[in-house]
C-alpha cells in the first residue's frame, strides 16, 4: 500500500532523494523549489516509509503527513467583495495547503443578499471540476439556511461552514463546521487555529469516503503516472503557472489551453491505450485556461471495449 508523505528541507543532497523515491517504485506528486528551500510530496510503498524517513533526516529536512495530498479543492465565498471575502476565506485555503491540497479561492457573481443569492450554471460546472468544496457562507443564521440550497445539486462533496449552526442543511452537504464567521482579522489565536484544523480534518475525512469508492472500482491507471508522462511535453515543461499539473483523487488538471494542445493529450500511449480511450479529456470551464483529464476505471474501459467489439 502506497503511503503520501511530504519533504521539507533544503535542496542540499536532494538528487538522493529522487533516486530512492525512483528506486522504491515510488512517485514524486508535486515538487516547490523556493532559493534553497525545497517541498517535495511524494507517494511511497509503506514497507519503505522508513528507509525515507531516516534519509530525509540524514539531508536536514523533515518529514510531514499529508492527508489530502493529490487533491484540489476550491474554496468559495459568496462574492469576492471585501464584506463578504475576508480574511477566514484566505486562512482556511492556507491549512488545506498545509495538508497537502492545492487550492483555489473563488467569489460567486451573484452569492450576497439572502434572497438574491444565486449560483449559475457555469459556477457549478467550475466548482465541479474539484475534487472538492468549502462553502463559506457567513454569520447569520436564516442567511445560510437560505443560501445553502445552493448546494443542493453541487456533484462534489462540500463542507460547509459558517458562524452559527444552521438546521435543516444535513442533506445539502456532507458536513458542517460552524464557529467560523466573517471577521476582519487573520485567524491567530489557539481556538481560531483549532477551527482550522478542524475543518481540514473535515476534509480529510469527507475525501476518505470518495477515496474508498475509487478503490472498490480502481483507475484504470494512476494519475500520478499519467503526471510522470505528461511532465516530459514542452509546452507543460514551460509553463510558468504554478503546479502546472495538479492532480486530483480521479484524475488531472493540465494548465495549458484545450484547444492547442487536444490532439497531442488525446494520443499519449498509456499502457499501450490511447489516454483518449481511457480518460475523458474537456477544457476547463474557466476560459479554456487548463484541461481537465478524467480517468476511467477498469471496469468502464472494459465495457466500453466490449461495447466495441
Amino acid at each position: 500500500m502506497f503511503e503520501v508523505m511530504m519533504y521539507d528541507g533544503g535542496v542540499y543532497r536532494s538528487e538522493e532523494l529522487f533516486e530512492m523515491i525512483e528506486d522504491v517504485g515510488g512517485v514524486v506528486l508535486q515538487k516547490n523549489r523556493s532559493s534553497q528551500m525545497l517541498m517535495v510530496t511524494m507517494s511511497v510503498p509503506g514497507e519503505d516509509r522508513e528507509a525515507i524517513t531516516k534519509l530525509c533526516t540524514d539531508i536536514g529536512g523533515v518529514v510531514k503527513d499529508v492527508p489530502l495530498a493529490g487533491t484540489e479543492i476550491a474554496v468559495v465565498g459568496p462574492t469576492l467583495g471585501r464584506h463578504h471575502m475576508p480574511h477566514p476565506i484566505c486562512d482556511i485555503a492556507e491549512e488545506l495547503r498545509r495538508y497537502g491540497s492545492v487550492t483555489v479561492v473563488m467569489g460567486m457573481a451573484r452569492g450576497r443578499g439572502k434572497a438574491t443569492a444565486q449560483m449559475s450554471a457555469v459556477e457549478r460546472g467550475i466548482v465541479e471540476e474539484y475534487d472538492a468544496a468549502v462553502f463559506v457562507m457567513g454569520n447569520f443564521k436564516s442567511c445560510v439556511e437560505k443560501k445553502s440550497e445552493l448546494l443542493e445539486d453541487v456533484r462534489v462533496p462540500v463542507v460547509l461552514v459558517s458562524g452559527p449552526k444552521p438546521d435543516g442543511v444535513e442533506d445539502r452537504c456532507e458536513a458542517v463546521v460552524y464557529g467560523v464567521g466573517r471577521k476582519a482579522s487573520r485567524m491567530r489565536t489557539p481556538p481560531e487555529r483549532d477551527k482550522l484544523e478542524e475543518i481540514a480534518e473535515t476534509m480529510e475525512r469527507v475525501l476518505r469516503d470518495k477515496k474508498r469508492s475509487l478503490e472498490e472500482d480502481p483507475l484504470f491507471v494512476h494519475p500520478a503516472e499519467v503526471k510522470q508522462i505528461l511532465e516530459n511535453y514542452e509546452p507543460i515543461d514551460m509553463c510558468l503557472r504554478p503546479s502546472p499539473i495538479a492532480l486530483h483523487l480521479d484524475g488531472l488538471r493540465v494548465k495549458i489551453p484545450y484547444s492547442e494542445h487536444r490532439d497531442y493529450l488525446e494520443n499519449v500511449q498509456v499502457y499501450g491505450r490511447r489516454l483518449g480511450e481511457v480518460a475523458d479529456i474537456f477544457p476547463s470551464r474557466i476560459d479554456d485556461s487548463s484541461v481537465i483529464i478524467r480517468i476511467k476505471t477498469r471496469s468502464q474501459v472494459d465495457d466500453e471495449d466490449r461495447s466495441r467489439n
